[in-house]
């Protein structure tokens, strides 16, 4: 009777340790940063341009655009100036050098011979822009303070790319009764400054990239909403609609000048608005015919 009541008691007992003991070897799970898992697809396709025939271009005008980055409209191609490894979010410059540099999937294009694409660029070209290796004379700190020659190597920083050139195609096409913008080529632009005194000079810039292939790198890259942050967009749609700020700087014309090389300041701002609303009265005009 003894053993009996031990062995009950023995069983109750360890009936109740059990879920004690269950719960202790249950792993908690790990923290992640967010209710839901964001899906991403690395192999969209970009949406294709509607094919044009001369004789349906009733108007074609070429513009020139400045995108400056440190507009609050056009930041999320400046930030994040390091990648962050969460969402997955680059700034536009580290996708354009990881595209031309590292994956070899982009061709550039020399700037100085012009906007047309037909100087190329080799890749060691490419990944020489923004960086340098000075030989440069220092000061030891303690006695006798005697001089010696060192290496001062600068790397390529994306937080320097502050603008980009864009160069378009405005077209207003019959059949289907559309004006609508088509970007040709993006061409980013680097800000250069003093060594000596750390002054900003100028800008400089790196490279043009031909547009439409450039589309097939941005089409899977995400860019932030500032509207909605579970509605992401891509690039590729950040420029297919148009949500950027960006200023006229040249048009094509009988002298092929710049906008800045016939009128300065407060004119030339002017001048660059006159552009805008050529294209805008144009189309207008169309449909009040």
């Amino acid at each position: 009777m003894k053993k009996l009541t031990f062995i009950l008691s023995f069983a109750i007992l360890g009936g109740l340790l059990m879920p004690s003991l269950a719960e202790a070897q249950v792993l908690t799970p790990q923290p992640r940063d967010g209710y839901y898992d964001k899906i991403h697809y690395p192999y969209r396709r970009v949406v294709p341009y509607q094919y044009l025939r001369e004789a349906d271009v009733m108007f074609n005008r070429r513009v020139w655009r400045i995108i400056d980055l440190r507009e609050k409209i056009n930041q999320p191609m400046y930030y994040p100036t390091t990648a962050t490894m969460v969402n997955q979010r680059k700034n536009l410059i580290t996708i354009l050098q990881d595209a031309v540099i590292t994956e070899n999937s982009l061709k550039a294009y020399d700037p100085f011979s012009g906007d047309d694409f037909k100087v190329e660029m080799t890749t060691a070209e490419v990944a020489t822009i923004g960086s340098s290796i000075d030989s440069i004379q220092l000061q030891r700190p303690y006695p006798p303070y005697e001089l010696y020659d060192t290496v001062d190597i600068q790397q390529f920083r994306s937080e320097n790319v502050k603008q980009y050139r864009i160069k378009e195609d405005w077209i207003f096409e019959k059949q289907r009764s559309v004006m609508e913008p088509r970007i040709l080529g993006i061409c980013p632009r680097m800000a250069v400054y003093d060594k000596n005194t750390g002054e900003f000079r100028d800008y400089q810039d790196m490279y043009w990239l031909y547009f439409p292939e450039v589309r097939k790198v941005l089409i899977n890259e995400e860019v932030y909403n500032p509207y909605n942050f579970s509605s992401r967009i891509t690039y590729d749609d950040l420029f297919m609609k148009r949500m950027f700020s960006s200023l006229i700087y040249k048009v094509d014309n009988t002298y092929d000048r710049r906008i800045e090389e016939y009128v300065k300041g407060l004119d030339a701002l002017l001048e660059a608005e006159s552009v805008k609303d050529i294209l805008f009265k144009y189309e207008h005009d169309v449909w009040e015919q």
